[in-house]
């Protein structure tokens, strides 16, 4: 007869567990273990714990839930009821937790209480990434992409049609108000006078909700226009003083129409500028890949070619890259406290201004005027004392083409890789500043996963 070995599944233990022993050493759970043990400071996260009077039940360790939250961003798994649900089926949530279960409550409660702090350790992770020697600045590749707003494109409305909204509801409501002053007066005529007088039936509130949000997207749409009016009234003034500039010193008018400078307050949005109520810091934006327009965010990251560690990270309302050019490359400076040897960019990057920017000084940067085709050299050279002409130029060279082609290798697959094995195709919060938090996250645990990977592990004391 075959002999198997012992199988009791009803055995009782002898010994307490060690959680430890139910994952192998080399298993992402215990190496984010370590990292969140040893070596990052969760300082300002457990300051906010000092004040209070201690009373009420003792709250979860802060350690534990911020390796939970790590390890759901890092696997793909960021909802707070499908960490809890983990913490009892899934044995790496149940060895972070040390077999403990917070509720989904009390993880979305911290996540969204201390989002700006979680946010805070990407630098503290990247620094960590430098020390390994996973960050060298010598390529740094530049991308967006577009990300899911948490809000329906559907639940948008174009200012050509807010008036009209507006003017409707202001109709309906006061047509509620009139039959629920009806319906009182005959109440009180049958009941007596019980009531108090100032409940607002759900109807009726529901649309006086609706009325202000569509009165404050108007408003706000209406600041948008001023303000883009305003700098460019700034911009035709300046060209105006460029131009009464170059007729002292030539003698001559130059060429060209004058400039017209705009009225600020007499600026009008668009009619088909759009504004979302769920969502009013989101915008329409076409998708890259589908070409389909969605309520997004435009997401940045800064890739370096040595590990495809992120070294810096950013959302933008803007659907184009243009201007995100200098603050990415400064901000990347600012993070490693160097600037990279060389950069790239997609033509979504390049502006005359940007790439002749005095900020970046000192840096190759490798950013076409003219949209590549995949497998076609650079646009032919023009007049190089121009910066298109220059770059132009510089991106013909077979030394400039060959660095212009590592661009889609070195950053393209942190967006897959974020995208797709990880999952992360919308933001969960609203609201630029948080969703900025949330992409710092989502950034900090790809940074994480790198020095996994590498084999790097925190220095034990």
């Amino acid at each position: 007869m075959k002999t198997f070995k012992p199988y009791t599944p009803d055995q009782l233990l002898l010994l307490p567990p060690a959680l430890q022993d139910w994952l192998p050493e080399d298993h992402l759970a215990r190496f984010l273990s370590d990292v969140v043990d040893h070596a990052l400071d969760l300082t300002p996260i457990l300051e906010t714990y000092e004040t209070g009077d201690g009373r009420g039940q003792p709250p979860y360790h802060p350690v534990l839930l911020v390796k939970l939250l790590l390890y759901a961003y890092c696997t793909g798994k960021p909802s707070s009821r499908a960490i809890e649900r983990a913490t009892y089926d899934e044995v790496p949530y149940r060895v972070l937790a040390a077999n403990q279960h917070p509720d989904h409550d009390t993880l979305a409660g911290f996540r969204q209480t201390h989002l700006a702090a979680l946010a805070g350790l990407f630098l503290q992770v990247l620094h960590l990434c430098q020390r390994a020697g996973l960050v060298k600045l010598g390529h740094v590749a530049l991308d967006g992409t577009k990300i899911l707003a948490n809000a329906s494109k559907h639940k948008a409305m174009s200012y050509g049609r807010l008036p009209e909204a507006e003017r409707k509801l202001e109709q309906e409501i006061a047509a509620l108000l009139a039959e629920a002053q009806r319906i009182d007066a005959a109440e009180d005529a049958q009941c007596g006078r019980g009531r108090r007088g100032d409940e607002l039936p759900a109807e009726l509130a529901r649309r006086e909700s609706r009325l202000a949000k569509i009165r404050a997207a108007k408003a706000a749409l209406e600041a948008e226009a001023q303000a883009a009016a305003s700098d460019a009234a700034a911009a035709a003034q300046a060209k105006l003083a460029a131009r009464e500039r170059r007729t002292r010193e030539t003698g001559r008018k130059p060429k060209g129409p004058t400039p017209t400078v705009p009225d600020p307050t007499q600026a009008t949005p668009a009619p088909k500028a759009q504004r979302n109520f769920t969502d009013p810091e989101s915008r329409i934006m076409q998708d890259g890949a589908t070409k389909s327009f969605v309520q997004a965010y435009n997401a940045q990251a800064a890739v370096d070619d040595t590990a495809q560690v992120i070294v810096a990270a950013a959302v933008t309302q803007a659907a184009n890259d243009k201007r995100q050019l200098v603050p990415m490359l400064t901000a990347v400076a600012a993070n490693c406290g160097a600037s990279p040897a060389a950069a790239s960019g997609d033509a979504g990057y390049f502006s005359a201004a940007a790439v002749t920017d005095a900020t970046l000084d000192g840096i190759a940067l490798y950013v076409p005027p003219d949209r590549q085709k995949h497998g076609a050299g650079p646009a032919p050279p023009a007049d190089t004392e121009t910066a298109i002409g220059a770059m132009r130029a510089k991106l013909q060279t077979a030394a400039g083409h060959a660095v212009y082609a590592l661009r889609k290798a070195i950053v393209e697959p942190v967006f897959g890789q974020i995208k797709g094995p990880r999952g992360f195709r919308r933001f969960a919060f609203r609201g630029l500043a948080k969703v900025q938090a949330e992409w710092q996250l989502i950034c900090l645990t790809h940074n994480l996963l790198k020095l996994f990977r590498a084999g790097w592990h925190p220095q034990v004391a």
